[in-house]
């Protein structure tokens, strides 16, 4: 029996593997052009530029975002033993906004510097908001010893740093106006560059997270029992915590606020296979980064040669998701 479950959980693997390769080969083709430009990059230089320089990067790069939001989606879930804990739980949401909204409000609204802003300041403030926002959240709990209180200063953190970033969006209509493409989040900015930052983060946090996954197995059991195992909790609990903060911070900085993918991905990931928190936090990897690049490519394709909100369709398709599985669980409960 448990030589069925590693084998399965091989399987899923690679098929996770198998259907990104496949979708990221569809993303080369999908663009305003569709894909006469794929077809024509061997011999036409513009084309060649066109599938190399934009639909690449940002097929690769909406892979790698939802693949760090997947990866802290199942740490916050271990960390908090909570089914229903995502990324932003530690305020890094609503510190990279406020982030945000201050870069724009310092840089001003004009096209021009908001072209450069959005190069440069935007990605680095949105990073720098989300990280500091996490290490308000630690010195209001006092630290990573008191889950609960952890959880609650999150929630206020992330309050209060809302509240100042909509003060700073209402007292200046420009700001307003740009914050919304962060809010509503988007990969149409995403370069190679922006791959480079997530995949070297991605890398790190990755081998942390599997390194310290035998932590969260002990606290799936209990705090007592972790304990008992002689685990050091509060040393390996603040090194999850710096794992959730840059996955989270990288991804939010290069592509907005993606909503419910570092949630469902875990869900999805159990709905399939049993595993331990080792396994679970490399397949969520890779099931964050799939869910992420579908809807980006149903984003780009849908009312083509427009483009909806990635973050939109997102929330959309993961509250269905989400709502169909409270669904499908009351229904077997009321059965039972």
């Amino acid at each position: 029996m448990h030589t069925h479950h590693q084998r399965r959980v091989w399987f899923f693997g690679i098929a996770l593997l198998g259907l990104g390769i496949v979708f990221a080969l569809i993303g080369l083709g999908i663009g305003s052009t569709g894909f006469e430009s794929l077809l024509a990059a061997w011999r036409d230089p513009v084309a060649l530029q066109i599938v190399w320089d934009i639909r690449l990067p940002r097929t690769l790069g909406a892979w790698l975002a939802g693949a760090l939001l997947g990866l802290a989606g199942a740490v916050a879930q271990g960390l908090f033993r909570n089914p229903l804990a995502d990324p932003y739980l530690l305020g890094s949401a609503s510190g990279a906004s406020l982030g945000v909204a201050v870069a724009l409000m310092l840089f001003g609204g004009s096209v021009a510097n908001m072209q450069w802003a959005l190069r440069l300041g935007l990605t680095g403030a949105a990073f720098v908001g989300a990280v500091l926002a996490v290490m308000l959240t630690l010195v209001l709990a006092r630290g990573v010893q008191q889950t609960l209180r952890l959880l609650l200063a999150g929630v206020i953190v992330g309050v209060v740093l809302g509240a100042a970033k909509d003060l700073i969006t209402i007292a200046s209509a420009d700001v307003l106006q740009a914050i919304q493409g962060f809010i509503l989040g988007s990969t149409g900015l995403v370069g190679w560059s922006a791959c480079a930052v997530m995949a070297a983060v991605g890398l790190v946090c990755l081998l942390l997270g599997w390194a310290l996954a035998p932590v969260l197995d002990g606290l799936s059991l209990g705090e007592a029992t972790a304990r008992s195992l002689g685990l050091p909790l509060g040393a390996m609990r603040a090194a999850l915590v710096v794992v959730l903060a840059l996955a989270t911070g990288a991804a939010v900085a290069q592509t907005g606020l993606i909503a419910f993918v570092g949630l469902a991905s875990p869900h999805l990931v159990r709905s399939v296979v049993k595993t331990t928190h080792a396994g679970l936090i490399v397949l969520s990897t890779g099931m964050g980064g799939l869910l992420l690049m579908s809807a980006d490519l149903a984003a780009r394709w849908l009312i083509a040669p427009q483009e909806l909100p990635v973050g939109v369709l997102t929330a959309v398709l993961g509250g269905s998701y989400l709502l169909w599985l409270m669904h499908r669980r009351s229904a077997r409960r009321g059965v039972a």
